[in-house]
């Protein structure tokens, strides 16, 4: 079976519910891989819920469908407070990534809870945002970026990481909407350290199957590596 597309690979999937310390309940989805624990754990923040972003943008389904198989990763995806998706609606209102603080610590403190390895944050978009500004609040070991726009996160926000000791990884699409890998260079140049990868041909959305594919070959590459390349067939 070719893997692209809605493929779903074998996992254990369960829904959750996230509390945060303003008494939300918000709701998610936790995927783990069936037959081994995880080596790693991935902590997903959704794009803009404005602009249509929920736990089920493709790229974080996408991981979640096909990496607890593929790279034997814990996937946890859930709504910020007043997004919606099939799963259901996270109680609360958007809060332009200012609430949302509480959000990103309930699901730190879920990790914790279950005893999840090595956590990292991967926001996309706004969920970049949300990582910068709330990330060195928590115990991870890294942070990945998805087209980050730097709307948000403050100059200062960004240059903390450079006394942090985790790591940052950056995915800049070339034809990105707001922030492209120039841009990007000067702006993350604050954080010597960060890994900032140029996408060629890529676009802030990431939409199609290249392009999906190169985005979870470097979330992998950067949580475990020893996973690639991630295989375009299911045999399983």
């Amino acid at each position: 079976m070719e893997i692209r597309g809605a493929v779903e690979l074998p996992a254990h999937r369960e829904d959750i519910t996230l509390h945060t310390q303003d008494d939300l309940t918000l709701v998610g989805e936790l995927a783990v891989p069936l037959d081994v624990p995880p080596v790693a754990t991935l902590v997903t923040l959704h794009p803009l819920p404005t602009a249509g972003g929920f736990m089920d943008s493709h790229i974080l389904r996408k991981a979640a469908a096909r990496l607890p198989a593929l790279a034997d990763l814990a996937v946890l995806r859930f709504n910020t407070r007043g997004t919606s998706s099939p799963r259901g609606t996270s109680d609360g209102a958007f809060d332009e990534g200012i609430g949302e603080e509480a959000d990103v610590a309930a699901a730190m403190a879920f990790v914790h809870e279950r005893g999840l390895p090595r956590p990292w944050l991967v926001g996309w978009s706004f969920g970049t945002e949300l990582a910068l500004k709330y990330g060195r609040d928590h115990d991870i070991e890294g942070i990945i970026l998805l087209s980050p726009p730097l709307h948000r996160a403050t100059a200062d926000d960004v240059a903390a990481w450079a006394d942090e000791d985790c790591h940052v990884v950056i995915l800049v699409p070339e034809l990105d909407d707001y922030l492209r890998p120039e841009q990007a260079r000067e702006r993350f140049a604050s954080i010597p350290d960060a890994r900032l990868i140029a996408v060629d041909g890529g676009r802030h959305l990431w939409v199609g199957e290249n392009q999906t594919y190169r985005v979870l070959t470097e979330i992998v590459g950067a949580v475990n590596a020893s996973a690639l390349p991630l295989p375009t067939e299911w045999n399983g």
